[in-house]
């Protein structure tokens, strides 16, 4: 079963910038896909951004796009999240997540913000933005 492992969250004023890691254990063959998602008290689960194992597709959620870059270094098992202009709502406990069983991208790409194909999770990590 694959293992996923958040870092580099913490405490950032708006308009800075974070970096999330997401080390995967495994080799990429094991998933179809890793997201990014974050979860509010009481709003709930949004994904935020998702990226095929193999690095050619990716998506984010309109909230993110053009300050948010997804990215991945194979030969660390790492997949990065880029967060820049942040916002005080984008304050979150976020999680990378692994879908281990998709195997189609026109599939995914309609569904990943619902989570359901997501069966490998990490800890979370706290991001907060200050105003």
């Amino acid at each position: 079963q694959l293992h996923l492992v958040e870092s580099g969250g913490g405490l950032v004023q708006s308009g800075g910038s974070l970096r999330l890691n997401c080390l995967v254990s495994g080799s990429t063959s094991d998933y179809f896909a890793i997201g990014w998602f974050r979860q509010y008290p009481v709003k709930g689960r949004e994904g935020v951004s998702v990226m095929t194992s193999d690095g050619m597709y990716t998506d984010y959620a309109d909230s993110v796009k053009g300050r948010f870059t997804i990215s991945r270094d194979s030969a660390k098992n790492t997949i990065y999240l880029q967060m820049n202009n942040l916002k005080p709502e984008d304050t979150a406990e976020y999680y990378c997540a692994a879908d281990t069983i998709g195997t189609n991208w026109d599939v995914l790409r309609s569904i990943w913000p619902s989570a359901r194909s997501f069966g490998n999770w990490g800890q979370g990590i706290r991001v907060t933005v200050s105003s």
